[in-house]
C-alpha cells in the first residue's frame, strides 16, 4: 500500500492531464501512473481526490482564462439542453460541475420513453452525429450520439455527448454524491448557474 503523498501526486499528474488535454478522469489517472513510474497496480485515487486536485491546478494556472471558457461550454450545453428539451436533458461531467476549460467535452444525458426518438430528433434537425456505446451512470452500457458543435467565443469545435437513457431511469439520476453535491441538473438549473454568474 502507498502512503497517501503518492495518491495526490497521482491525482495532481491526472489533474494536469485533465485541464491542459481535456482527457477525462480514468485514463487520465492510469496515464498519470505510466507517467510516474509506478506499478500498473497502484492504488488510484477516488474522483474526489481528483477533482479537487482540477480546481487547484485551475485556481493556481488558469485562474484568469477559465470562467469565461466555462461560461462558453454551459451557453453551448444549454443551447443544444434547449433544442433537445422533449427529451428532460440533464448535463453532468466538468461543465455542470464547474471544472470544465476549452478542452472540455459537454455531456449531456437524455431521458427517452423511446431511445431511438433521439437519435430522429437529430436527424431532423439535420444533425450529423456518429453513435458509440459507453458506460452509464448506471454502469449499463448506453448509446452516445456524439456531435462536433461550433461555440463561437471560444473559436473551437467542442464535442457534445448525447447520452441515450431509458425514462426510468431519470430518478436515479438525480441521486447526490458523498458531500451532497449534485451530479446534473436540467435545463433550470443550468440556467440558474449561468444567472448565479452574472449576479456576481
Amino acid at each position: 500500500m502507498y502512503p497517501s503523498s503518492v495518491t495526490q501526486e497521482i491525482a495532481q499528474t491526472a489533474a494536469r492531464m485533465v485541464v491542459e488535454e481535456g482527457l477525462e478522469w480514468g485514463p487520465a489517472k492510469r496515464r498519470a501512473v505510466k507517467q510516474l513510474g509506478l506499478p500498473a497496480r497502484t492504488s488510484l485515487p477516488d474522483n474526489e481526490a481528483v477533482e479537487a486536485a482540477v480546481r487547484e491546478y485551475i485556481e493556481v494556472f488558469c485562474a484568469e482564462t477559465q470562467p469565461q471558457e466555462l461560461r462558453a461550454l454551459r451557453e453551448l450545453a444549454l443551447m443544444w439542453m434547449e433544442r433537445l428539451q422533449e427529451f428532460r436533458p440533464h448535463l453532468s461531467g466538468a461543465v455542470w460541475r464547474g471544472t470544465a476549460t476549452r478542452m472540455s467535452d459537454i455531456y449531456i444525458g437524455l431521458f427517452c420513453d423511446d431511445s431511438k426518438s433521439a437519435e430522429i430528433a437529430l436527424i431532423n434537425h439535420n444533425v450529423q452525429y456518429d453513435v458509440t456505446e459507453v458506460v452509464g451512470f448506471n454502469g449499463e452500457v448506453v448509446d452516445a450520439l456524439s456531435i462536433s458543435s461550433l461555440c463561437q467565443p471560444l473559436g473551437e469545435t467542442i464535442g457534445v455527448h448525447l447520452m441515450v437513457y431509458d425514462y426510468d431511469d431519470l430518478r436515479g439520476a438525480l441521486k447526490a454524491d458523498t458531500q451532497g453535491r449534485t451530479q446534473r441538473g436540467d435545463t433550470q438549473a443550468l440556467r440558474q448557474l449561468l444567472q448565479m454568474e452574472d449576479a456576481q
